[in-house]
């Protein structure tokens, strides 16, 4: 392994979707600290809560969030406050350019839709908040049909479940089909490998 460890920031907010985040985690987690390290961030360090209730800390504050490669942002009903956090929003401005993957799941989004980083992109969010994403900006060509939806550097995929196979099929292509298919068996889950296969 001749490639030094990537680093994925996983972006906490109030109200995040508990499966946003960890199903994805679950996933990039099994790839291994000589391949990926993950630290978690959000605009203060400390304890941050889910919408279903339980906490994840968040390591760092966005003033000291180390570089990153990849970038992942879940979704939830906490999305609506963030749509209007500057902080949150400058942030990703100025980070996800210079990741080589940001990742969104579910109305995750609408928020990167809002700071303006899917402009002139495909992209897709959860059906239940579908409408809410959109809303943020009429420059982004929303795909309402798709698990996921790849464009560029940016990956946004549909609700909740959706997230882990978006993060199999980054693995895929970071790190090859080989350990994508390893990671998937070795969580015993059963991989969506089509990015339209929307029922």
């Amino acid at each position: 392994m001749n490639q030094p460890a990537r680093t994925l920031g996983a972006i906490l907010y109030e109200g995040f979707e508990l499966l946003d985040l960890y199903g994805p985690l679950e996933m990039f987690g099994s790839l291994g600290p000589a391949r990926l390290r993950i630290v978690t961030v959000a605009q203060a360090p400390g304890a941050i809560a889910s919408v279903q209730g339980p906490k994840t800390l968040a390591e760092h504050g966005f003033d000291d969030a180390p570089p990153l490669d990849l970038i992942l942002l879940p979704g939830g009903i906490g999305t609506v406050p963030q749509l209007g956090n500057a902080a949150m929003l400058e942030f990703l401005r100025t980070r996800a350019p210079r990741a080589q993957v940001t990742m969104s799941v579910c109305s995750g989004s609408a928020i990167l839709a809002k700071a303006g980083l899917l402009d002139g992109r495909r992209a897709t969010s959860n059906k239940m908040f579908f409408e809410l994403a959109t809303a943020q900006s009429e420059k982004v060509d929303w795909i309402e049909k798709a698990r996921w939806v790849e464009d560029g550097p940016f990956v946004t995929s549909s609700g909740v479940s959706a997230g882990t196979d978006m993060a199999l099929s980054v693995i895929e292509k970071l790190w090859g089909p080989e350990l994508a298919q390893i990671v998937s068996d070795m969580t015993e889950y059963e991989r969506q490998t089509d990015p339209t296969r929307d029922p």
